[in-house]
């Protein structure tokens, strides 16, 4: 009976890989592209409010959504790690710590956003502050949602950097690819330094400064989840030596 070893099926782990990736680009496009803004009115903490308890249950599938992408993003960081660490152990094992910081960081993130519906609709918040208080409240956690998730967003940034260096040198994945990859680190790592630190420059590059996320992310989703991996330079690569 074959191994279902990675070694032994890389295919199968790259292709779940893909499945996994293209689950968290979904939920996380629904819940944060689609709902949240659609939602929530920048500098409108009052006309953010009232959206949210319009739509109170489209808002709790959001965000259970939006907790289901760093669940799911687990698994595959796992598997990326399984596939990319035949090219280089310690830059691999550098790629899993700066991606689990950041899937830390973006989990707890997800704690602000689970506070809002209820500051919103619990009477108890009704009863001890003016409406206007209670929208500032909530309004409050929304930020603070925001520049967690920034945050978690710069790892992942230098994740992205690390993951397309070992993809490029990999043999087996495509160097364009890598390169892709690469760029979206930079984009992610220039849009979070404007919106944490420089506003006014995250504005003046704001919205086209993710497209290189765009195509990066969505092009390595794609690939291996149709392609997957080269297997006779797959083969060849597990047996030279492995690179620093």
């Amino acid at each position: 009976m074959k191994s279902w070893t990675i070694e032994a099926r890389p295919q199968v782990y790259a292709r779940l890989a893909g499945l996994t990736y293209l689950f968290v680009i979904l939920f996380g496009g629904y819940s944060e592209g689609v709902v949240m803004s659609a939602l929530i009115v920048p500098d409108d903490a009052a006309a953010t409010a009232r959206n949210i308890l319009g739509a109170e249950s489209v808002w709790r599938m959001s965000v259970g959504g939006n907790l289901l992408v760093p669940i799911l993003a687990v698994l595959q960081l796992w598997i990326e790690y399984l596939l990319l660490k035949p090219v280089s152990r310690n830059l691999a094992l550098l790629f899993v710590l700066f991606n689990g910081v950041s899937l830390a960081i973006e989990t707890v993130s997800k704690l602000f956003l689970l506070m809002v519906a209820p500051v919103l609709s619990d009477p108890g918040y009704a009863a001890v502050f003016a409406p206007d208080q209670v929208y500032a409240l909530a309004d409050l956690m929304l930020t603070a949602h925001d520049i967690a998730f920034h945050i978690a967003l710069l790892f992942f940034g230098i994740a992205c950097i690390l993951s397309g260096s070992l993809i490029f040198r990999s043999g087996y994945l495509p160097k364009f690819l890598g390169v892709l990859m690469g760029l979206a680190g930079v984009s992610y790592l220039a849009a979070t330094f404007g919106a944490l630190f420089a506003p006014a420059f995250g504005q003046a590059i704001s919205p086209w400064i993710l497209l290189p996320v765009l195509v990066g992310e969505s092009a390595l989703c794609l690939w291996l989840l149709i392609m997957g991996v080269n297997l006779p330079r797959w083969r060849a690569r597990l047996e030279t030596p492995e690179r620093a």
